[in-house]
C-alpha cells in the first residue's frame, strides 16, 4: 500500500514580491504603525499651521513659491494668503480613502490593528453623522485640488523659464519643485474618486469609442491608484521639503545653486 505524504510549505519571510518595508512592519509590534501615523500626521499638521500663519509672511524666494501659498491670489491683507489655498488640499487629504483608514486606526483605534479590540462602546453609525459625513464630500475637494495642482505646475514653469527674461534656470530649487508637483500629481490622479469618475458606472466598455476612451483613462488612473498609499506619504513629505528649502532661501541661509541659459 503506497503511503501518501502531504507536504506543506510556509511562505518565507523573504518571499518574492514582499518589500523590505512590508517585512519590517510585519515584524514590528502591532502598535508601531498607528504610533508612527499619529506622530507623522501630527507633525505635518503642526508644521502646516506654523508655515501658513506664523512663519512671518509669504514664503517666496525669487521665482520659487511655496506650495502652501500657491495660487497666490493676493499678498496683502489681515489674513494669511495661505488660508485661501490650504483648505482644499488639507480637506482632500482628510477625506481621502487611504488617510481615513490610517487615522481611523491610529487616532481613533477603530480598530488599531487586526485582532485587536476597538475602543468604541456605542452603536456603529459609520459616516452618517457629523463630522464624519463630511467625508462624503471627497469628490468636491478633488475638483478643487485639480485646480490647485494646475497652478503648481504653472509655478514650476515660472521657476524654470522666468517669463520676461528669456532665460531658463536649472537649479536645486527647480528640481525640488518639479519633484514635488510630480508626486502631488501622482497622488491626485491616483485618487479613488477620480478612478470611479472616469471609469465607473458602466457595465460594458466596448459599446462605443467614448466608453473605450473611459476604459483607457480608468486603466491609467488604476496604475497610480495601485500605489496610492505610497504617493500619499511621498507627496506629503515633498511638500514639506519644498517649503523648508524655500524658507532657507528666503531667510538667506544659503543661495540656490543653479545655472542659467
Amino acid at each position: 500500500m503506497a503511503t501518501q505524504v502531504a507536504l506543506s510549505f510556509s511562505p518565507s519571510p523573504h518571499a518574492a514580491g514582499v518589500s523590505p518595508m512590508a517585512r519590517m512592519w510585519r515584524a514590528a509590534p502591532w502598535w508601531a504603525y498607528p504610533a508612527t501615523v499619529v506622530i507623522v500626521l501630527s507633525c505635518f499638521s503642526g508644521y502646516a499651521i506654523w508655515t501658513a500663519f506664523f512663519s512671518g509672511g509669504i514664503n517666496q524666494s525669487g521665482p520659487y513659491l511655496s506650495p502652501f501659498y500657491s495660487p497666490l491670489f493676493w499678498s496683502t491683507g489681515p489674513v494669511s494668503p495661505a488660508l485661501w489655498v490650504l483648505w482644499s488640499p488639507l480637506l482632500f487629504r482628510a477625506t481621502c480613502y487611504y488617510y481615513r483608514k490610517a487615522y481611523y486606526r491610529s487616532f481613533f483605534w477603530d480598530p488599531p490593528s487586526c485582532a485587536v479590540g476597538e475602543l468604541r462602546h456605542r452603536a456603529y453609525r459609520g459616516e452618517t453623522q457629523f463630522p464624519l459625513f463630511l467625508n462624503n464630500m471627497h469628490r468636491v475637494f478633488l475638483y478643487a485640488v485639480l485646480i490647485v495642482t494646475g497652478f503648481l505646475w504653472y509655478d514650476v514653469f515660472l521657476a524654470f523659464f522666468q517669463p520676461g527674461t528669456g532665460r531658463v534656470q536649472l537649479g536645486i530649487g527647480t528640481g525640488i519643485m518639479l519633484l514635488n508637483v510630480v508626486l502631488l500629481s501622482a497622488y491626485t490622479f491616483g485618487c479613488h474618486s477620480l478612478r470611479h469618475l472616469v471609469g465607473g458606472g458602466l457595465d460594458c466598455y466596448a459599446e462605443s469609442s467614448i466608453r473605450q476612451a473611459r476604459y483607457r483613462a480608468w486603466s491609467w488612473v488604476s496604475i497610480l491608484n495601485g500605489r496610492h498609499a505610497m504617493w500619499a506619504w511621498l507627496s506629503m513629505f515633498s511638500v514639506v521639503l519644498t517649503d523648508v528649502y524655500i524658507h532657507f532661501l528666503h531667510a538667506g541661509i544659503f543661495t540656490d545653486p543653479h545655472i542659467t541659459f
